[in-house]
């Protein structure tokens, strides 16, 4: 992602691979010979686990990319020394659009961070290159239980039925809504479910009363997560269906025409705009009456002012009702030369008491199993539930194990279908095409 993204756009970032720097992350993989066999791999990737004495002495490192979240970290790694004193955790932020580019030298030099985030695109990427130590050792010996987990991440991290890493948070995608914009367009609030034509309309319409102020009812955008993916789901249509690009069929294609039609509306900002401008910073700037977001954004709501007047709306209903999944899981590196104290501090981040750490900091939803109740809590007046509600109709992000080869081709094709350049349809194929070429590669 670009360099110059606020902190709110990074997280979304955070949740779907950069199609430029995460292709090169996977060339530089492969083509660097890091994939090995699998010798040579701190204890070996065979999941080799076993608990470390309290006064086991050593020095590691967590690799994250969110620097919001550091002070809930602390916390973290403040508690885990309670029962650790000994294990000095050097946290190293890198921003995410540095981060998988870095990430990638480390791995080819065999210098990652013991410990460090990992997010679905990347997992089969470093998973099937002997890169990450399996969780398998600590799940036998009864100190990672992963039924304490939406299993839908569980999936996720899992690769050929070996569980690589834990998830630490999850996120759904919901409405950030500016009553103050919907008041003063004159436009009534949705309440309860509603439909896409119910949402097109509210968005044309308060872009069309505040036109001269240079407000919006809604924005597009090229991030998968928070727009074109969960309108394919909820057209009825597949991003991968069965090893295959589900790009080429109409439920699909409707999925896209959403968002082409909102921006040849005018209900929008162009694309072009939005690539100046992305919609999370037309939201905190107070221009954007309803911001497809995650619910990551919440941490992002730092202005008093700003945050009395948001409120969270459910995706509108197409076919059917549908969101996208994801999060984030913390992987202990397969050649960290500290693999106790690494695997210590893996457990002790999946456990309820870090987790809920976490959530109090209000910034994420933890993924430990009765630790959100303080995500909604941090946001009382805004309807934060929605998103907890969300697991429900949830899809899992697409990804695959080279995922970053076709988000490229997402982000060079799909902009000439929504500036309306050229059909949908026609564009649609092609992608499709070029999809199906590199997932046959895999």
């Amino acid at each position: 992602m670009n360099s110059s993204f606020p902190p709110p756009a990074r997280r979304r970032a955070a949740r779907r691979l950069v199609a430029g720097a995460a292709f090169a992350v996977g060339l530089a993989l492969v083509a660097s010979g890091c994939a090995g066999s699998g010798s040579g791999a701190g204890t070996g990737s065979s999941g080799e686990y076993a608990a470390p004495a309290k006064d086991l002495s050593a020095d590691i490192t967590y690799g994250v990319w969110d620097q919001q979240q550091v002070a809930a970290i602390d916390e973290n790694i403040a508690a885990f020394n309670e029962i650790y004193p000994n294990i000095k955790v050097t946290v190293n932020v890198t921003p995410y659009a540095e981060y998988w580019t870095k990430l990638q030298t480390q791995a080819s030099s065999g210098t990652l961070p013991d410990v460090f985030w990992m997010n679905g695109p990347n997992i089969g990427l470093y998973a099937s290159n002997d890169q990450i130590q399996p969780i398998t050792g600590e799940v036998e010996a009864g100190d990672i239980d992963p039924a304490n987990y939406p299993k839908s991440l569980v999936d996720l991290y899992t690769i050929d039925d070996v569980q690589y890493g834990v998830p630490k948070d999850f996120d759904t995608i919901g409405i950030w809504a500016n009553k103050a914009l919907f008041e003063k367009a004159g436009v009534a609030l949705p309440t309860g479910d509603w439909t896409w034509d119910e949402f097109q309309q509210a968005a044309s319409a308060i872009s069309t009363a505040l036109k001269a102020d240079g407000e919006y009812g809604a924005a597009g955008g090229m991030d998968g997560q928070t727009t074109y993916y969960d309108t394919i789901f909820q057209a009825g249509g597949q991003v991968i269906d069965d090893g295959k690009s589900g790009y080429a069929t109409p439920e699909t294609e409707a999925g896209l025409q959403f968002w082409t039609d909102l921006i040849a509306d005018g209900a929008s900002p162009s694309i072009q705009q939005l690539t100046d401008t992305t919609a999370d910073q037309w939201f905190v700037s107070g221009k954007l009456a309803m911001y497809w977001g995650g619910s990551w954004f919440r941490s992002a709501l730092t202005d008093p002012a700003l945050a009395a007047d948001v409120t969270v709306l459910p995706l509108p209903i197409g076919e059917k009702q549908a969101t996208v999944i994801h999060g984030v899981s913390n992987v202990v590196s397969a050649k960290s030369k500290n693999m106790q104290a690494a695997q210590a501090l893996q457990v002790f981040l999946a456990s309820k008491d870090a987790q809920q750490q976490q959530g109090d900091a209000g910034s994420i939803i933890p993924a430990f199993t009765g630790t959100q109740s303080a995500f909604t809590d941090s946001m009382p007046d805004a309807d934060l539930q929605v998103f907890l509600d969300a697991v429900d109709y949830s899809v899992p992000l697409p990804v695959s194990n080279n995922t970053a080869v076709w988000n490229a081709f997402e982000t060079d094709l799909l902009p000439q279908a929504f500036s309306g350049e050229r059909p949908v349809d026609e564009v649609a194929t092609e992608l499709s095409d070029q999809m199906d070429a590199a997932l046959a590669k895999e």
